[in-house]
């Protein structure tokens, strides 16, 4: 089974590793579907594609945790991921859109579980965390405390693996503004914190 990966050093490995049976090709910067005629799916992990030219009928996965398949105008065997670092390496995937048995054999060859979710932006893990990066800030904001305090006191109060600047910094802090900000159109909870805001936009 080949399966071609269009990703970042990073999310490549954290992809391919502990996953036997499977030939794994990384594709090139100037990736097409013409040039890999031979594979079984495709991960696409990068932002640059534009997926209304996705030139198979092979499974396709692809990193899109704010835009949904609806307003990509997506063909059915095209599957939402959440791609973002720390989400990516997780045993159980969230995943917006139709499952056949293709697709199916795909995630369990690399040893991943579906949770099928619907296609809304933010799926709901990416969500919550989403929010409460966005509560920490605006802690950091009202001088409740610093950021590595905050990480501190979140990691040993709750258990997270990660206090909520360190998840940012993982995920990117222009990764979760651009998700607060497009679900903050239609609940106001969502509304990003002005440090947040101002991280971000030093971050362009």
């Amino acid at each position: 089974m080949i399966i071609v990966v269009l990703a970042a050093d990073n999310m490549w490995e954290a992809l391919t590793a502990n996953s036997a049976d499977l030939e794994w090709v990384k594709a090139s910067d100037d990736f097409s579907f013409k040039n890999y005629k031979e594979a079984d799916a495709f991960f696409i992990l990068t932002d640059s594609t534009d997926f209304n030219f996705i030139e198979t009928a092979k499974p396709v996965f692809i990193n899109s945790v704010t835009t949904t398949l609806k307003e990509l105008n997506a063909a059915d065997n095209i599957l939402r991921i959440n791609g973002w670092d720390n989400f990516i390496q997780r045993s159980v995937w969230e995943i917006a859109g139709k499952i056949n048995d293709e697709s199916k054999t795909i995630v369990e060859k690399i040893n991943k579980k579906i949770f099928l979710v619907v296609d809304e932006p933010g799926f709901i893990s990416a969500k919550i965390i989403a929010m409460i990066i966005n509560e920490a800030y605006f802690a950091l904001g009202d001088e409740v405390s610093s950021k590595n305090e905050i990480d501190t006191a979140m990691k040993l109060g709750t258990n997270y693996p990660y206090g909520p600047f360190e998840w940012a910094e993982k995920i990117g802090v222009k990764n979760v503004y651009g998700l607060l900000q497009k679900l903050s159109v239609t609940d106001k909870r969502y509304q990003p914190a002005p440090m947040l805001i101002a991280e971000a936009a030093k971050n362009n």
